[in-house]
């Protein structure tokens, strides 16, 4: 392997965890009532998946596996979909 694959892979890794840690994060720190108010899968459950695909990430050590690339695929669908639609929600009460 040379110079420049070697490098390539490094940054899909590095980015590839961290699209899925940042993923988790903000999927634990929106409100448990946002994700029932938007129609989506429940907190715990978006935890667990971006969680989930973090920790296959880490172990992995790379996004072009047979787990990685779900994984990614994961974060990504949490990002694009859930995320907007729970944060485009108010928090609290309305009054």
């Amino acid at each position: 392997m040379g110079v420049f694959d070697g490098w390539l892979l490094l940054i899909l890794y590095v980015a590839s965890q961290a699209l899925t840690v940042w993923a988790f994060a903000d999927a634990v720190i929106r409100p448990a009532a946002g994700y029932v108010a938007a129609g989506k899968l429940s907190k715990p459950g978006w935890a667990a998946i971006t969680g989930l695909a973090a920790l296959i990430i880490f172990w992995t050590q790379t996004p072009m596996s047979l787990l990685g690339l779900p994984a990614v695929i994961a974060a990504i669908v949490y990002l694009v979909d859930v995320r907007p639609a729970v944060r485009g929600l108010p928090r609290g009460n309305s009054w």
